[in-house]
């Protein structure tokens, strides 16, 4: 598929069927995530697969209440489906390490260097490297927050360790054959370049 048309197909998949996804396609979505950019290389990321039955439905568990398991919303029953689920985490430490190394001249680990925090930033686009590969693969995925309420227990659950930070989900699988839903595209015009890009300057102009 052209670098074009996966972009124009890629789209936030909220329905999925409980087929199976190849292990192959998980691999590859993986390594095309590790092709993401980086600041000064850090590569301060690291990714839990969950892509049994146990370990997504452990995940559930620890993200949902008793009434939403019990009685799902459209959403959930749907997103619940999806056979693998990859939670990207994001490493600040690795960053203030690695431009407290001698090639980037800083000598302490300040995190006020820090504009904005790229740990998060470089994380979330590996994500979306992992979007396009599904679409160039034949898959529906969807990238979701993790409930502020529920962080503390997917940390427990899953073992993710101080030093990480979990930035999101991403569901990958196979998307059950409709006619689509009335998402946020079908209800919001989607904002064209002349709208958003500014020529020079803000308000240039395009």
């Amino acid at each position: 598929m052209e670098f074009r048309e996966v972009v124009r197909r890629r789209r936030m998949v909220r329905n999925f069927a409980d087929t199976p996804v190849d292990p192959a396609l998980v691999e590859r979505a993986l390594e095309h995530a590790t092709r993401a950019p980086s600041a000064g290389f850090s590569q301060g990321w690291a990714f839990v697969v969950l892509d049994t039955p146990d370990a997504v439905g452990r995940f559930w568990q620890a993200t949902t209440d008793e009434a939403s398991r019990d009685a799902p919303d459209d959403w959930l029953r749907g997103m619940r489906r999806a056979p693998v689920l990859i939670v990207p985490c994001s490493s600040k430490a690795a960053y203030l390490g690695r431009y407290a190394e001698g090639d980037k001249g800083w000598t302490d680990r300040d995190e006020a260097r820090w504009p904005v925090p790229y740990w998060h930033l470089d994380t979330a686009m590996a994500a979306l490297l992992m979007l396009l590969t599904a679409v160039d693969e034949g898959l529906g995925a969807c990238f979701f927050g993790i409930p502020v309420a529920a962080e503390d227990e997917v940390r427990r659950t899953l073992g993710i360790p101080d030093d990480h930070d979990p930035i999101g989900v991403v569901a990958l699988g196979h998307r059950v054959p409709d006619t689509g839903n009335a998402g946020s595209p079908a209800r919001r015009r989607r904002r064209p370049v002349s709208e958003v890009a500014h020529r020079g300057r803000w308000g240039g102009g395009w």
